[in-house]
C-alpha cells in the first residue's frame, strides 16, 4: 500500500480508492499524485489543501517535457481538487487550459515479423534472478505474447485475474476495460497452450495468487515497469538502430494485431467490411470508425496485396488521437 506524506494525504487515498471502486485503474494517475505528495511534503510541508501557488508551481513546464506530459501529470491533480471541493474544502483547481493535451495523431509502429522473433526470443532469454520471488523470466514471455496475439490494451494483460481466464473454453474475460464495457476474449489455441504451461508452473510459486500475471510483491505488474521492461528487451534485442518512424510501445503490438489481421482478410480475397464488426467486437470498441483507424498500409506488404483498392480502405483511416482506441 502506497504510504503518502503530505497532509493531503487522506484526500489523495480517498480519491484513489474511489476510483477503484468505480472500476478504474487509475495507475498513471496514481504514479502523478504520489510525486505530487512529495512535492507537497517537500515545498508545503504546511498546507492542507492545495493553494493557487501550490498548484501554479507544480503547473510549471520542466525543461524536458514535452506538452502532453505535462497535461497528463496535471490531470490527477486537477481531478485532487475538485474530489476535495466536493467534500466541502476549499481548493485550488489548475485551469483547464494547462491540461488540455495537443490533438496529436500518433503513428503506431507496425511490427515486422523479424522484430517480432528478435523481441519474443529476447523475452525468452531472461535469466532467472537471484530472488525467488522474481516472477520477470516467467511472465514476460507470456504477458507480451498474449497483448500481442488477443490484441489486447496494455492494462487488459497486465490486470488479468486467474478468475477471468478460461484456460479450458481458452475464453478471457475483459470486465470494463474502456468506457466500462466488458468483453470476452477467445485466445488463440498456441497462446491457449502456452498459458496453460506457465498457469501450471506460476500456480506452484504462488498458489494463492489474485492476478494471473503476479509482480515481485504479488500484485499486478506496474504500466510503467512493464513499459521499462518493453523497451529493456527491445534494446537487447539490438532493433533501436534500425527502428524506421516512431518508437515502439507496448500498446503497437494492438495496432500489429490488428492490421495484420485486416491484411489477412484482405489478402485471403474476404470482404473487409463485413469482417470489420467481428474485429470491432473483439478488441472491444464502439464504433467501427475506431477498429478502422488499425488499418495502417505498410510498404512491407504492399506486394502480396497487389489489385486492391488502397484508396477505398486509405479513407477509412479517421484522424483519432492516441488515446481513443
Amino acid at each position: 500500500m502506497t504510504v503518502y506524506s503530505s497532509l493531503l494525504a487522506s484526500y489523495i487515498s480517498d480519491l484513489i480508492a474511489q476510483k477503484h471502486l468505480l472500476g478504474y485503474s487509475f495507475a498513471y494517475g496514481e504514479l502523478a499524485l504520489k510525486r505530487f505528495d512529495e512535492f507537497c511534503s517537500e515545498n508545503y510541508p504546511q498546507e492542507s489543501t492545495i493553494t493557487r501557488a501550490m498548484g501554479l508551481a507544480w503547473a510549471v513546464r520542466r525543461p524536458t517535457e514535452k506538452p502532453v506530459s505535462t497535461a497528463k501529470r496535471l490531470a490527477p491533480v486537477r481531478e485532487l481538487a475538485k474530489y476535495m471541493l466536493r467534500k466541502g474544502v476549499d481548493a485550488y483547481v489548475i485551469p483547464d487550459e494547462f491540461v488540455k493535451q495537443p490533438a496529436v495523431r500518433y503513428a503506431p509502429h507496425i511490427f515486422t515479423d523479424k522484430e517480432l522473433e528478435c523481441f519474443f526470443y529476447e523475452t525468452d532469454s531472461i535469466h532467472p534472478h537471484i530472488h525467488k520471488e522474481c516472477m520477470e523470466p516467467l511472465v514476460m514471455p507470456v504477458i507480451f505474447r498474449l497483448i500481442y496475439t488477443c490484441g489486447l490494451r496494455p492494462q487488459e494483460g497486465r490486470l488479468i485475474k486467474r478468475k477471468d481466464i478460461n484456460l479450458e473454453e481458452g475464453v478471457l474475460f475483459i470486465p470494463e476495460s474502456k468506457r466500462h464495457k466488458d468483453r470476452l476474449v477467445v485466445i488463440p489455441e498456441d497462446m491457449l497452450e502456452l498459458c496453460r504451461r506457465y498457469d501450471t508452473i506460476i500456480r506452484k510459486k504462488v498458489p494463492q495468487n489474485e492476478y494471473f500475471f503476479p509482480s515481485g510483491d504479488f500484485t499486478c505488474y506496474h504500466a510503467v515497469t512493464l513499459e521499462a521492461n518493453f523497451k529493456r528487451y527491445w534494446n537487447n534485442a539490438g532493433l533501436w538502430p534500425e527502428t524506421k518512424g516512431n518508437n515502439p510501445r507496448i500498446y503497437d503490438f494492438r495496432h500489429t494485431f490488428a492490421t495484420k489481421r485486416l491484411y489477412q482478410w484482405m489478402k485471403d480475397g474476404r470482404d473487409v467490411d463485413t469482417c470489420l464488426p467481428f474485429l470491432s467486437a473483439y478488441m472491444g470498441h464502439a464504433h467501427l470508425s475506431q477498429t478502422a483507424y488499425y488499418i495502417h498500409l505498410v510498404p512491407e506488404i504492399f506486394p502480396t496485396l497487389s489489385g486492391l483498392d488502397w484508396e477505398r480502405f486509405s479513407k477509412l483511416i479517421p484522424e483519432v488521437a492516441e488515446d481513443e482506441i
